[in-house]
């Protein structure tokens, strides 16, 4: 049985005006470093094995301040990675509908079938992050393990992992706060929500 807290890294520089941050590696806030700080208060009595980190430096300077409080190694795989938004990237939804109206209304119809033009198709997102975090489980199977990834990749891999439709992602999960844990308790190939968008603190106490 492996517990995995998924956690959305801290603010970035583009959360203000809602931008798509996918691949792009944009910076954390003085506001993204505070909650990364917070994150570390709570894993350094969380009863954590482990600490894994996407690739992307939003998310890896989040995780590093936990690996230090918690005595642990950081670890990083680029399986973990935000999807890629391809002709979305670094816009707002005002200025995707601008550019390319029908596309957009299609993704929010579907935004799996139509996916943004140019981008990565959700269902290989969600098969190399779920993929990811088998191996994750496998290698720690009796303990509680820190994910620190992005919003989207983390909603599809909730929708696979508890066995509803990808297309469901944006209407289920509408938003994961920055920094907030989600926790699920993967066991007989089955996943279970123990908790979604809790405050680190507060999970803590």
């Amino acid at each position: 049985m492996t517990d995995l807290v998924l956690v959305r890294h801290g603010q970035t520089v583009w959360h203000a005006e809602n931008r798509y941050a996918g691949r792009s590696d944009v910076a954390l806030t003085p506001r993204g470093v505070e909650q990364a700080a917070q994150l570390a208060v709570w894993a350094q009595t969380a009863g954590l094995v482990a600490v894994w980190s996407s690739t992307l430096s939003r998310a890896r300077i989040t995780a590093e301040a936990c690996s230090e409080a918690a005595g642990l190694p950081l670890e990083v795989d680029a399986r973990l990675c935000e999807l890629d938004f391809g002709e979305g990237e670094g816009l707002t939804s005002a200025e995707m509908t601008e550019r390319f109206p029908d596309a957009r209304a299609a993704f929010l119809a579907d935004p799996v079938t139509h996916h943004l033009p140019g981008g990565e198709d959700p269902v290989a997102a969600a098969d190399r992050f779920t993929h990811c975090l088998d191996e994750i489980a496998e290698k720690h199977p009796d303990g509680r393990v820190l994910v620190v990834a992005h919003s989207s990749a983390i909603r599809l891999a909730l929708c696979r992992l508890i066995g509803v439709p990808l297309a469901e992602y944006r209407r289920l999960f509408p938003t994961l706060r920055n920094c907030a844990l989600t926790e699920l308790r993967l066991r007989d190939e089955r996943a279970a929500l123990l908790q979604f968008n809790t405050p680190p603190v507060e999970a803590s106490s």
